[in-house]
């Protein structure tokens, strides 16, 4: 008979380290020049909530998003792709500083890049 196997949830620390991930990382990406004007009007408080839920759905927890899709949230904002990969920087950084494993640390940061395009609104230079 097999164990259930460990979700990456359980593995990187369960809900006290996405709360402690997502505050600290919040704090880097708020203070970071390229990106602190996207949260200057941002209710910070649900921001991170939704982050919390966002962290701990996409890491098999038992918490679920209940936030709007994130192509509407991001909708009209005119993130570049550049700056979703300072973001990103930010977000390895952070998961390295709370004690992610890196193999953990890689599986988060392919689950957030699938949302890559749904988050970025670069707009597509190429023809029809």
């Amino acid at each position: 008979m097999s164990l259930p196997e460990t979700t990456l949830y359980e593995r990187i620390g369960g809900a006290e380290t996405i709360a402690t991930l997502v505050d600290s990382f919040y704090a880097k990406v708020t203070a970071d020049p390229e990106l602190k004007h996207y949260f200057a009007k941002a209710p910070m408080d649900k921001l991170l909530r939704m982050q919390k839920e966002f962290f701990s759905s996409a890491t098999g927890g038992p918490i679920t998003y209940s936030g709007r899709p994130l192509s509407q949230v991001h909708r009209g904002m005119d993130i570049s792709k550049r700056e979703f990969g300072r973001f990103t920087e930010h977000l390895i950084e952070t998961l390295k500083e709370v004690g992610v494993a890196e193999s953990d640390a890689y599986d988060i940061i392919c689950k957030v890049n699938l949302y890559a395009d749904e988050i970025t609104n670069d707009v597509d230079s190429g023809g029809d």
